[in-house]
């Protein structure tokens, strides 16, 4: 990140005034197309920065950023299609999750684990019996590559999404991850979501086809039952039905794209979508939070935490330590609570004060070698930490975590993120 990137990003910031993110112009709007990035050599991380990440809004990278990628040579047969024999030899005896796109899990599909070789036998018997089969419709989901097995040559991480907080966390914990692969037969399909956290995604097809449905912040409202809850499958003919769906008739279609062999699209925070493999199809996808979407993230448990407060209300008042168990029930629905938030928080923030201790000193703020996107970047982090980790520390319910067992008190690591932002505004 250069300077003038950094001051666009603050003043976005100003004039949201710790509002969280929307996209496409808030709720309601729907833009007319993706835009295609077509070449690597006139896109720059300062570009995607302002024009997409900043804005919120999805576009989609042609096959030219990823044509060096190992995967796309050794995963894909010459013909376009997995490659089996080579994922049979290099993972084989990997276990690995599977859902069934055929059976309906409240708004998921069941899963079951499998060896690599059973799922790809599986496959191989569902195209031989014409794209059907007795087991149903299986789709490999959610397999930690990176995390399970010493990866090859898979991938190399594009600049633009190189600001990844959520893995540079689990990275520093080194228990999870949030890099995955998907893979599986034409007809698999993820029903209408939103992603973790509403973090910001990638999606790489290294084969096949993909069919997306995307619809901005706000738009999935309309789209909820008489019950109020929201569709399994976005393009069922029940949503049809103004009984069921009676505020279907206030949602602007999607806004729907095909992402072909090789190309990159950039799925924003808090849109929800819902994607259909319209071939035998290998992707990559990572999740991913930074300083564009992390006020997204804290809105998003605040709403976790009242939807678990609402569930439990009627024992607030007989239950020892009522709080306590509503982040417990938290994190065990939603993955992190108010504490690991804070913990996220404060492992990013040493990490950037760190960075910025070693490279204030004069000419030296617009990067240099070995520190990723560099200071300028670095600065900007902290500034959104410190925006958003002052809304966490006046926030009631986090006021009543125990934080005697945190190394750093809230109070003192804002106060130190706050002297930084002072001491770096003019640099």
């Amino acid at each position: 990140m250069d300077r003038e990137t950094r001051a666009f990003a603050e003043s976005h910031f100003r004039r949201l005034r710790g509002r969280p993110a929307g996209g496409a112009g808030g709720a309601g709007a729907t833009p007319g197309r993706v835009d295609f990035i077509e070449s690597p050599d006139s896109f720059s991380y300062a570009d995607f920065f302002k024009g997409y990440l900043l804005p919120n809004v999805p576009c989609v990278f042609s096959s030219s950023f990823t044509e060096g990628w190992g995967s796309r040579r050794r995963w894909v047969t010459p013909d376009g299609k997995p490659a089996f024999e080579h994922l049979l030899r290099n993972y084989g005896d990997v276990v690995v999750p599977v859902a069934n796109c055929g059976v309906q899990e409240y708004n998921s599909n069941p899963k079951e684990h499998m060896l690599l070789r059973d799922y790809i036998s599986y496959w191989e018997d569902y195209i031989q019996g014409g794209y059907s089969s007795p087991r149903g419709c299986l789709y490999l989901k959610d397999w930690h590559l990176c995390r399970d097995a010493s990866a090859e040559d898979v991938f190399t991480l594009p600049v633009y999404f190189s600001s990844d907080w959520l893995n540079e966390y689990w990275d520093a914990l080194d228990v999870d991850d949030y890099r995955f692969i998907y893979m599986g037969p034409a007809g698999t399909w993820s029903p209408f979501h939103a992603d973790i956290f509403r973090s910001f995604s990638w999606s790489v097809n290294i084969c096949g086809r993909k069919k997306w449905f995307f619809f901005p912040p706000g738009q999935e409202e309309a789209l909820r039952d008489c019950h109020g809850g929201l569709p399994y499958d976005v393009t069922s003919p029940a949503l049809l039905d103004s009984r069921l769906y009676p505020t279907r008739k206030h949602c602007s279609p999607p806004l729907e794209l095909t992402q072909e062999a090789g190309e990159m699209v950039f799925v924003p925070s808090g849109w929800h979508h819902q994607v259909h493999n319209l071939e035998d199809t290998i992707s990559i996808n990572h999740n991913w939070v930074n300083g564009c979407n992390l006020a997204n993230m804290w809105h998003f448990l605040q709403q976790e935490l009242r939807a678990v407060q609402q569930e439990v209300s009627q024992w607030r008042d007989t239950m020892p330590d009522w709080d306590h168990h509503c982040q417990v029930i938290m994190r065990s629905c939603s993955g992190i609570n108010f504490e690991e938030f804070y913990h996220f928080l404060k492992i990013i923030a040493e990490r950037r004060l760190l960075l910025l201790a070693k490279e204030m000193g004069p000419g030296d703020m617009e990067g240099s070698a070995g520190s990723g996107l560099g200071p300028q970047q670095a600065a900007f982090d902290v500034s959104r930490i410190a925006e958003v980790l002052a809304s966490v520390v006046a926030h009631p319910d986090f006021q009543r975590v125990d934080a005697s067992v945190f190394s750093l008190q809230p109070a003192e690591l804002l106060q130190q993120l706050e002297e930084v932002v002072a001491a770096t505004a003019s640099l």
